[in-house]
């Protein structure tokens, strides 16, 4: 069973597989309300599920200063903790990128430094492309004009989506995601509705620790590869 392979602690690529069984589990969750035995192993193979997930971020990126947010993201999603869970995601994003640049400026300069101005944006992305870095796993599944926003320059600049959401999520603007399907007196708004947003960036943030793992492990960037 896919479950099996996925508890191995060496199994550390393809996200797509790891994904797959995750949202799997996630839509069979309900099917088992009066059913004790069948949802007590639908029970165990959600945990080794769910650990799988965690084990691919520690092992693909081997790195404490950012891989923790990705995992505590995770935790966060599974509680339904979505404001959270996103702002974690997010931060990990971030800090994946910032510090893989410094090390690569580290062997180019011989010196480690993290510059506190320069935070998720598009010309840290772009900067990161110039790394060598795989930037295209950042954009969203249908954002098809991600190299378009991510070169556009003032006055017509318009972020990438990862971009954007960090600017309002991460400075508490939620606005975009108030419902007024009961009409403008009575709009209102729940981290209930950021879970789909929380699911993408999950995904998001899957691809990209596959492809960045890729990366810092041709580079020797990998700080321990035995954490689990």
């Amino acid at each position: 069973m896919i479950q099996n392979k996925l508890m191995n602690s060496d199994q550390t690529g393809n996200w797509a597989n790891i994904w797959t069984e995750f949202l799997s589990a996630m839509n069979r969750e309900e099917e088992f309300i009066n059913i004790d035995d069948e949802y007590l192993n639908y029970y165990t193979q959600n945990i080794k599920t769910n650990f799988a997930i965690k084990n691919f971020f520690f092992k693909s990126l081997s790195g404490a200063e950012f891989h923790w947010f990705f995992v505590q993201g995770f935790d966060a999603l599974l509680t339904n903790l979505y404001l959270p869970s996103i702002l974690s995601f997010l931060n990990g994003l971030e800090a994946s990128l910032r510090i893989t640049i410094a090390q690569i400026n580290e062997k180019e300069t011989g010196s480690f430094c993290l510059n506190p101005n320069i935070v998720l944006s598009n010309k840290l992305i772009l900067t990161a492309q110039q790394k060598g870095l795989p930037i295209i796993y950042l954009a969203f599944p249908n954002e098809n004009n991600f190299e378009v926003k991510l070169n556009s320059t003032n006055p017509n600049k318009i972020n990438v989506e990862i971009v954007r959401l960090r600017n309002n999520i991460c400075h508490g603007n939620i606005l975009e995601f108030i419902n007024s399907d009961l009409g403008s007196d009575n709009m209102f708004f729940t981290p209930d509705l950021l879970r789909n947003l929380a699911f993408d960036i999950l995904n998001i943030s899957g691809v990209w620790a596959e492809h960045l793992g890729e990366y810092r492990k041709s580079a020797k960037f990998l700080y321990n590869t035995n954490l689990l």
